[in-house]
């Protein structure tokens, strides 16, 4: 009952904040056509400081969520430091949260000026805490259902996906009651809330139906089920293809049990008191440097982004709607 209790806590004011303070859109319908079209608004968000009182940065701090190993991730950002303090003419450090959930204070006690946020955690910071303002969304190629290779199209929606193994019992979500399920951090989109909230609907209950264990970072989960920890992974599409280097045969062990409707990429969020110059700077040098061959690449290695556009907060419904909808609301 943790997760629930915690969900709770944390994604209830999230979405009530969100009716009464963000002015959102009707949100998208929740099947994969309409899922699919997530995120193409291109209209930045108002931002929230005034230029004459907003926080200038003497040294800017940002901070990643640890999508896959943290030291792995970590030693990954340090080239992406030294490309910002080129742009920008500041020192900067970056750092590897040891939860989503930790991120999420950093920003709201003004420890962190730049968060690379997935969706939940980025409504958390924007809705509940109202430290974060959406800065830029990020760009992907789509992935092919079939084998997992990227599509040569940018995409600002993503999928996630419940992996079992090859030979598996287990071929539908109802069979998935009473079987112990890797889950990444409560606030992960792709890792709890979006495959929770689907088992939900095929009336699998994912706090008390299963046997949750929480996993840290999506490569690690594929490696859990290989190694026969758990019975079922939830995770992006397809994170299988962070283990392949070491484990070459991984596609043939596993298959997908289910696809989760799209979800809005990730985002790079601003603390909400920041100077609207230095957003503007910020936004402009990470859009020029994924635009680099040599920053592209090493913005690739951390997150697979493959571009940058200006973030709009309507995009975001959907996840306010399937946070509900884990919560029964």
């Amino acid at each position: 009952m943790f997760r629930k209790k915690f969900l709770a806590l944390c994604m209830t004011f999230a979405v009530a904040a969100s009716i009464t303070a963000c002015g959102s859109n009707s949100s998208n319908s929740a099947d994969n056509k309409n899922a699919a079209n997530t995120g193409n608004g291109t209209k930045t968000e108002t931002p929230a400081a005034d230029t004459s009182t907003g926080f200038v940065p003497k040294e800017l701090r940002v901070q990643f969520v640890p999508s896959q190993n943290a030291e792995t991730l970590e030693a990954k950002t340090k080239p992406l430091a030294t490309l910002l303090q080129d742009k920008l003419g500041i020192p900067v450090t970056v750092s590897v949260s040891t939860d989503y959930n930790t991120i999420v204070e950093a920003m709201a006690s003004k420890q962190i000026d730049i968060g690379f946020l997935p969706p939940n955690a980025y409504v958390q910071v924007h809705d509940n805490k109202k430290a974060g303002d959406l800065l830029l969304q990020a760009q992907r190629y789509g992935v092919k259902d079939e084998t997992g290779e990227p599509t040569e199209e940018l995409v600002d929606f993503y999928k996630a996906e419940i992996v079992v193994m090859k030979d598996s019992p287990i071929k539908k979500l109802e069979d998935l009651k009473g079987k112990k399920m890797g889950w990444q951090d409560v606030t992960s989109s792709a890792g709890y809330v979006f495959p929770a909230a689907e088992m939900k609907k095929a009336g699998v209950d994912p706090d008390t139906d299963v046997q949750g264990v929480t996993i840290k970072g999506h490569d690690a989960a594929i490696m859990a089920l290989l190694n026969g920890q758990v019975d079922a992974v939830a995770v992006f599409q397809d994170a299988r293809n962070n283990v392949k280097k070491d484990v070459p045969d991984v596609f043939e062990k596993t298959r997908i049990l289910h696809y989760t409707v799209g979800i809005p990429n990730d985002t790079v969020t601003v603390r909400s008191d920041m100077d609207n110059e230095w957003r503007t700077k910020i936004q402009q040098a990470f859009m020029d440097i994924v635009k680099d061959p040599e920053g592209g690449q090493i913005i690739k290695d951390i997150y697979t982004h493959a571009g940058y556009t200006p973030g709009d907060d309507k995009n975001f419904e959907p996840v306010r709607e399937y946070a509900k909808l884990v919560e029964g609301n």
